[in-house]
């Protein structure tokens, strides 16, 4: 319970979301006693990252949290509409108390779908108090000023909204949370119901290290990244400030560390006389250490190895240094490095702590600005042998991956490797050593001092993988939080010019989920999407919403995933075919076409039915989604009903009239050879022009067939036989999806995938099978440039549940 990551899986249990305002009314109401503090802005966001993470997920497992999963079961009924706060604490009898703050609307607690509830009012004087059961956990709720606050202690409820002195210092950092991070982490680390360990070192973990402790973090499928800021008012109480008056220096150690090092503890100053007053006076001594040759250490620190420690000294005149700690005894020699005996082996000890606790320095070694101190012979030797061959832990490719989030200067610095992370995990656990971080092969936490305060850097992270060219590779795994019911699709995010992925599940459910994996919102729709989501501008700012169509809904949606102006707009009748979205001068004055049976309905971008548009209801029912084609300077609207294509100007009235009754595929309407083209249900081509002639050709195509084309390709696909171009491509027999083309990077790419063996193929426009493939999928794909790298990225349905993103190298 003392850990802050655990601290996070009460995220695994809750199912509801919250919107980025801030209301700064709502951190005055949080307890004061409160030990840690968190807001979110997307909890089924952070639902989804634990859901999906190997490492956060075996947080679910931990017996020792059932308890605080318990007390936390009521907030999957809260639908808040912004932020939310959950504090926690403990009263005087060391029970945990939870708090939940959040803005109040009447659709915010609902406990319909529930059987086993009760709801009791009990009056108070002045207002009332709401009791409300559920299992046999018991909730006090209260409203007032449009503010919720709920919790498990009915006293504190009671209390939630007397007036009380919140610490103007905490008011004062809450406000630098970010808006852009789905969680931020506030820790009272002077509160010790919750206190996390750091550090390898267990007298550094019972020290205090500071007051406050802020952190937005920002959880992927493979990486948990913390940036924030801390701050020690108690100068002389908190570790922290020892640091004050210093400035951080690079963090050198890891040059001299070797590469299978668990782990490292590195601080640095730029006067050491001035950090040594500031330790004393943290450790209350009487004098402080004077030796004036130490005024060349710029850092100092520790190295962990398999049970083994050494401390490490950098020193701008190490020489003279090592002169001072006895080079005169030398009793061996590696690689031509002396190795002298040391007698003072609490020397560091009673120098550094509770920053080094090693009391066992009996040998020493001095490469170029280090002296390293131990008394594992060996440890020494492969500190030798590793520098000499450039081979530290500074040039593995996992640090340096690690490094690229981080800070190269730093006050204090921890690294860890995967087995010392598990450690740390686990020692923040009274029982329980579960925890394996594998994988995680980099970790580090970082403070950097200012002039009042520290920045706070953490990160835990995979390593990423090295992949040689013509490679695929599954970049990331999302699991949903039920089946997939429609194809997943890619978005762009217009406030950073990369792509998202949009997909529904069976409960109806649509998410945005990030090329990282993050589920940054899930939206509740009344029934499936029809078709593709398309993306328009309303506001012509640069600022993209999502439009598309259910059965009875036409919704548009902005980046948060909140309808917009008098959206959605809702009909009677069902909806037979997907949204279209029509910009015929590509100035985002659009038109939404709505297709009901055999009648059309055109909407302006507010959601107002257009006026002159005369399309009569059609003769038969409307079997393709209408089209939207420019010809020269003429627009072209195009669907088929029943035998006939319609092809129709913008006011809806007929433009070319197609005299041909035509036995229509269901492969729908393209534009190729500048000419409206598809094929009859027997397989042939048929092309039409602008003056209503039409052309026929025999493909040899069969009853069970499908074709897709661009302007200038045509791709069809005929039992096991597809063709692109004039080019013949023969398939293993199967069940195929249609084909898809896509242009990316200037280059030409066809997909289909085999449902029956789960295979995603992919073909240049030579039908050349693309390196690599096939590869395991289980829908359609949509391909495209997602992060502007070089290299484009395809997503497809993978587990019933899941949905993949691979990277074309």
């Amino acid at each position: 319970m003392r850990n802050i990551c655990l601290l996070l899986t009460c995220i695994l249990i809750i199912s509801c979301k919250s919107d980025t305002h801030k209301h700064s009314n709502l951190i005055s109401l949080v307890p004061s006693h409160a030990s840690v503090i968190l807001k979110t802005t997307s909890i089924e966001g952070l639902g989804s990252v634990f859901k999906n993470s190997s490492l956060l997920s075996q947080f679910s497992r931990k017996s020792s949290l059932d308890h605080l999963n318990r007390k936390l079961e009521f907030l999957k009924h809260l639908k808040p509409s912004e932020d939310l706060l959950i504090a926690f604490g403990k009263d005087t009898a060391d029970s945990l108390q939870v708090s939940v703050i959040t803005k109040y609307h009447t659709d915010l607690f609902k406990l319909d779908s529930l059987r086993n509830y009760s709801v009791e009012a009990i009056s108070l004087k002045g207002h009332s108090l709401t009791k409300t059961t559920i299992e046999d956990e018991v909730i006090y709720s209260i409203v007032k000023d449009s503010v919720f606050f709920a919790s498990n202690d009915r006293a504190l409820t009671e209390a939630a909204f007397k007036q009380k002195d919140t610490d103007p210092w905490l008011k004062e950092l809450f406000k630098t949370t970010s808006n852009g991070e789905t969680l931020s982490i506030l820790i009272n680390t002077r509160e010790k119901a919750f206190q996390p360990k750091f550090f390898f070192n267990e007298q550094l973990n019972k020290v205090q290290l500071t007051n406050y402790l802020l952190l937005d973090a920002d959880l992927t499928q493979d990486q948990l990244k913390f940036d924030g800021i801390t701050i020690a008012k108690d100068s002389s109480k908190s570790l922290i400030n020892i640091f004050k008056n210093t400035f951080p220096q690079e963090n050198s150690l890891p040059k001299i560390c070797p590469p299978d090092s668990d782990g490292f503890l590195s601080f640095s100053f730029h006067s050491f006389k001035t950090f040594q007053e500031n330790l004393s006076k943290f450790k209350k001594q009487d004098s402080v250490f004077n030796e004036p040759l130490f005024e060349s250490i710029v850092e100092a620190g520790v190295i962990y190895k398999n049970k083994q420690q050494a401390v490490v000294l950098n020193s701008i005149d190490a020489e003279n240094m090592s002169t001072f700690f006895g080079e005169e005894n030398s009793i061996d020699t590696y690689r031509g490095i002396a190795i002298y005996s040391f007698d003072k082996p609490d020397f560091f000890s009673n120098l550094f702590s509770p920053l080094i606790t090693y009391t066992n320095a009996t040998k020493f070694i001095n490469i170029d600005d280090y002296l390293v101190f131990s008394d594992d012979m060996e440890l020494l030797k492969e500190v030798i042998s590793s520098y000499q061959n450039n081979a530290t832990l500074y040039t593995s490719h996992a640090f340096e991956d690690m490094m690229d989030e981080l800070s190269d200067e730093s006050s204090l610095f921890a690294y860890s490797n995967a087995n010392h992370l598990k450690d740390i995990l686990n020692s923040n656990f009274e029982s329980e050593n579960t925890l394996n971080p594998d994988g995680f092969n980099a970790s580090a936490i970082q403070f950097v001092f200012e002039t009042d305060f520290a920045h706070v850097h953490a990160i835990l992270q995979k390593n990423k993988k090295k992949f040689t060219s013509n490679s695929v590779y599954e970049d990331v795994s999302i699991t949903l939080d039920a089946d997939v019911l429609t194809n997943p699709q890619f978005v762009n995010n217009h406030t950073n010019n990369q792509m998202e992925v949009v997909v529904q599940d069976i409960s109806n459910n649509l998410y945005l989920i990030s090329k990282d994996g993050k589920v940054q919102w899930k939206k509740q729709l009344d029934s499936k999407i029809l078709g593709r989501i398309e993306q328009i501008d309303i506001n012509k700012n640069g600022r993209l919403q999502l439009a598309f169509a259910t059965e009875h809904q036409v919704y548009v949606l902005d980046r948060n995933g909140k309808d917009v102006g008098s959206f959605p707009l809702k009909f009677r009748d069902q909806i037979t075919q997907p949204l279209s979205v029509f910009d015929y001068d590509k100035n985002r004055d659009y038109r939404l076409m709505v297709t009901q049976g055999s009648s059309v309905l055109l909407y302006n971008k507010q959601g107002n039915i257009v006026r002159g548009f005369d399309y009569k209801k059609a003769e038969n029912t409307i079997n393709t989604q209408p089209q939207h084609f420019r010809i020269g300077r003429k627009d072209y609207i195009v669907f088929v009903q029943g035998n006939e294509l319609e092809i129709l100007s913008r006011v809806g009235k007929t433009r070319v009239n197609v005299k041909n009754n035509i036995s229509f595929s269901d492969s729908g309407i393209y534009l190729y050879d500048n000419k409206f083209t598809t094929t009859t249900a027997k397989g042939d081509l048929v092309q039409i022009d602008e003056n209503g002639n039409m052309s026929s050709s025999n493909l040899n195509l069969g009853e069970k067939h499908s074709i897709t084309a661009t302007s200038k390709t045509l791709v069809t696909l005929s039992d096991n036989i597809l063709h692109i171009k004039t080019h013949k491509v023969e398939l293993d027999f199967g069940d195929y999806t249609p084909p898809k083309i896509f242009y990316v990077n200037d280059k030409i790419y066809v997909s289909v995938t085999d449902l029956q063996a789960k295979k995603v193929y992919l073909f240049d426009s030579l039908g050349k099978s693309i390196n690599n493939f096939p590869v395991y999928g289980n829908s359609t794909i949509d391909l495209n440039n997602i992060d502007k790298g070089k290299s484009p990225e395809f997503v497809t349905k993978g587990d019933q549940n899941g949905i993949i993103i691979y990277q074309i190298n």
